[in-house]
């Protein structure tokens, strides 16, 4: 989201989009994670609408589809996305503790505690 809309404040997300469209499979991770602006949204929704039925998108999110219009701001946008976006789409849904909190504790590590303070 912050290339596609660095791209679009230096007129050059015409070119960053053709790029992206081409990409074989298009992997966006955690997203809403950092919420994003509407131009960011349409942004986003311009992008995955042109890829639609042509090529291959990877979402990975901690977000159940209801709480997208979060994410997006605006109900008819997020609508539109997520019918795009699971038709013909496998959805996997994951559940228990998060991997990398299990891998910290395996190795005895506290769960709050980040590389640089370990040392």
């Amino acid at each position: 989201m912050r290339e596609l809309t660095e791209a679009r404040s230096e007129y050059l997300v015409g070119r960053l989009m053709k790029r992206l469209e081409k990409v074989k499979i298009l992997i966006i991770d955690e997203l809403g994670f950092v919420p994003f602006s509407r131009e960011g949204a349409e942004l986003l929704f311009n992008l995955l609408a042109k890829r639609y039925q042509r090529r291959s998108t990877i979402v990975t999110t901690n977000l159940s589809f209801s709480e997208w219009v979060r994410v997006f701001g605006d109900e008819k946008l997020t609508a539109a996305l997520l019918d795009r976006l699971t038709e013909n789409a496998h959805i996997l849904t994951t559940t228990g503790a998060s991997y990398r909190l299990r891998s910290r504790k395996a190795k005895g590590l506290p769960a709050g505690t980040t590389s640089a303070e370990e040392g």
